[in-house]
C-alpha cells in the first residue's frame, strides 16, 4: 500500500463555553460518584465526552481484535483492550493498545505515550471523530502508530510519523489497507508480523 500525506483535521472538541476538567478533577468526580465507574465517559483534552454506543459490527470486530491480535505479539509486548491511557489532559479509552512489557508493567498507573507502540480504534459511527480528535490526541504524545479499523469502508487506516508540534498535532502519513491486504505490525520500528484485514473486520 502506498502511503499518503495525512491532512491536519479540524478539532471537533474546541467548542466555546464548555467547562474543562483536569485529570485530578476528573478522578474526583469518579471518587465522589458524580461519574459512575464504568460509565461511558472519556476525558478528552479536558472535556467530558460520552463514548459512542457499540453496535453489533463494532462488537464483532472487537472480539476478533481481542482473540486474534495477541497471537502476533512477541515476548515483551502486551495487548490491553478498552483500558484508559494517560496523555496529559486526556484519558482516552481506546479499543486496544500495544504496551511494552506485560500485564503487570503498568500496575498502579495508567500507560503513557512512552509505553505504547500502537493504539487501535474500532470505528463505525465514530469514524470522523477517531480520525480527527482521537488522532490529534494520540499524535500529541508521540504514539508512533495509530490504527483505525474502519468498518464502514472495510479497511484499516494506519497513521504514522506523528508531528507533536504541528498546530494541531497530527500524523503526517496515512496508509490504507483494503479487505484483501495484510497490515504489518510495527513495534519499535521493526515489523514483527502481519495480520489480514479480513481477520479484524466482520
Amino acid at each position: 500500500m502506498a502511503p499518503t500525506q495525512a491532512t491536519s483535521p479540524t478539532p471537533l472538541l474546541s467548542v466555546a463555553g464548555f467547562r474543562k476538567f483536569t485529570p485530578a478533577q476528573y478522578h474526583k468526580l469518579i471518587d465522589h460518584g458524580v461519574i459512575l465507574e464504568g460509565e461511558p465517559i472519556e476525558l478528552l483534552e479536558g472535556y467530558l465526552v460520552e463514548k459512542s454506543m457499540r453496535n453489533p459490527p463494532h462488537e464483532m470486530s472487537l472480539r476478533r481484535l481481542t482473540a486474534r491480535f495477541p497471537r502476533q505479539m512477541p515476548a515483551g509486548w502486551f495487548l490491553q483492550i478498552q483500558g484508559a491511557i494517560a496523555t496529559g489532559d486526556s484519558e482516552p479509552e481506546p479499543d486496544g493498545v500495544v504496551l511494552r512489557g506485560n500485564e503487570t508493567t503498568c500496575d498502579g498507573r495508567l500507560p503513557t505515550g512512552g509505553d505504547i507502540a500502537i493504539v487501535l480504534e474500532v470505528s463505525d459511527s465514530s469514524l470522523a471523530f477517531d480520525r480527527s480528535d482521537k488522532g490529534r490526541i494520540y499524535a500529541r504524545v508521540g504514539i508512533p502508530v495509530y490504527w483505525i479499523i474502519n468498518i464502514p469502508e472495510r479497511q484499516i487506516e494506519v497513521y504514522t510519523n506523528p508531528n507533536s508540534t504541528a498546530i494541531p498535532p497530527a500524523y503526517t502519513t496515512r496508509t490504507d489497507y483494503g479487505i484483501a491486504d495484510a497490515v504489518p505490525i510495527v513495534l519499535d520500528g521493526i515489523i514483527v508480523g502481519t495480520i489480514p484485514v479480513a481477520d479484524l473486520i466482520p
